[in-house]
């Protein structure tokens, strides 16, 4: 994610792109792929002495609040962020833990028949779906 675009984009919406936000956001670019927010402080920590997991998790709400960071719940209930690059979801098999990403162009057409038969407009474009990959499903 370019630095310039994500200054932009923020600064259209009144907020400014401070070192720590600059800073977690590399780290999510980096990570590539999803991250605890243990694991943002601690590599936050290590690039900036002196920041706070307080600010670590409140940036990263920040940062998932206007598009930069995509936030999902893992298997266990734990929040994961990964850059908002594109958006996209994953398969995750609960049993071997491989993952397989899906763009988020497959799912558009469930999105509007939830809508069409709910009214209920998701807005999530980051989802994870548990099951078992075909290595794990029992042969039978």
């Amino acid at each position: 994610m370019a630095a310039q675009n994500t200054t932009d984009q923020l600064k259209a919406q009144g907020f400014r792109l401070t070192p720590q936000r600059l800073a977690i956001l590399r780290i999510l670019e980096e990570a590539g792929g999803h991250v605890s927010p243990a694991d943002v402080y601690q590599r936050a920590s290590a690039a900036m002495p002196g920041i706070t997991e307080a600010t670590v998790y409140r940036t990263l709400e920040f940062l998932s609040q206007q598009g930069l960071a995509l936030v999902a719940n893992t298997q266990s209930g734990h929040l994961v962020y990964e850059e908002a690059s594109r958006d996209h979801h994953h398969l995750v098999c609960r049993k071997c833990g491989r993952a397989v990403e899906i763009d988020h162009d497959r799912l558009k057409a469930l999105y509007r028949q939830f809508q069409e038969d709910t009214g209920f407009r998701v807005d999530s474009s980051h989802l994870i779906f548990f099951g078992e990959c075909p290595d794990c499903i029992p042969q039978g």
